[in-house]
């Protein structure tokens, strides 16, 4: 069976050892989506990769791929950023992990989804010159949930009842991705109560480019109660918690 070549730019996402010298490299790309090649000789100490494949790097790659159940070869990688986390918040460098480990686990192999690239691309370049990861964080998830199909509607119970500001008491049906109002709650369908202050906050974060300032910031108060919320939906999409999210300090 033959082989053709292809070039992408992507993000290494996961690497494991595959022998002495070679590695694994599991990468999001921007053309292929998700893709897993191996690269012969990653692990010498002249290796002809260098730091190009890097865990969290965005590179520029040529990879030989094969219409089998065998690896693609990696042939070339040539650095084009490298993800350097703050040496004064190790957050930093686990929001990072989990932008990787959100990309791995809500995809399949050859898939391409470009805006969640780029989305990624920018995720990891905020986070590298922002103040605080609380908000990145989140942007990425929504914008992660809506990519899927998976966003819940932020407008209005499903009885109808539009989200007003100054009504609380609201909350999700996380299993069913809906709103319900102090009315149509019931304990086994809820997660915890919601304002439609909050809300609100959501439905603006959802409609506004990932690439684009939001202001008013969020309080951080407002940043910790939608944490719950965020963790509950993305846990409910990957049928387990997501790792990274344990060593993220809110």
């Amino acid at each position: 069976m033959s082989t053709d070549s292809r070039k992408t730019e992507g993000l290494v996402i996961r690497q494991v050892d595959f022998s002495e010298t070679s590695r694994v490299v599991t990468m999001f790309t921007r053309d292929f989506g998700k893709i897993s090649v191996l690269a012969k000789g990653a692990k010498r100490l002249k290796s002809s990769f260098e730091a190009a494949i890097d865990l969290l790097t965005r590179c520029e790659i040529v990879f030989l791929h094969k219409p089998t159940s065998s690896l693609d070869i990696l042939t070339e990688a040539r650095l084009v950023e490298r993800f350097r986390a703050s040496a004064h918040d190790v957050n930093v460098y686990y929001a990072g992990l989990y932008v990787a480990e959100l990309l791995g686990s809500c995809s399949e192999e050859f898939d391409p989804y470009p805006r969640w690239y780029d989305a990624a691309v920018t995720t990891l370049s905020r986070l590298q010159s922002e103040s605080d990861f609380r908000l990145i964080v989140l942007r990425f998830e929504l914008f992660t949930l809506a990519e899927m199909g998976l966003l819940p509607e932020f407008e209005a119970c499903q009885c109808g009842r539009p989200v007003m500001d100054n009504q609380d008491r609201w909350s999700l049906w996380v299993q069913q991705g809906v709103l319900l109002c102090s009315q149509c709650r019931q304990s086994e369908m809820s997660t915890r109560p919601l304002t439609g202050g909050v809300i609100t906050l959501l439905r603006r974060l959802s409609q506004t480019d990932i690439a684009d300032d939001f202001t008013p910031a969020p309080t951080i108060q407002q940043l910790k109660s939608i944490r719950h919320l965020m963790t509950a939906l993305i846990s409910q999409t990957l049928d387990h918690r997501p790792k990274m999210l344990a060593y993220l300090k809110y």
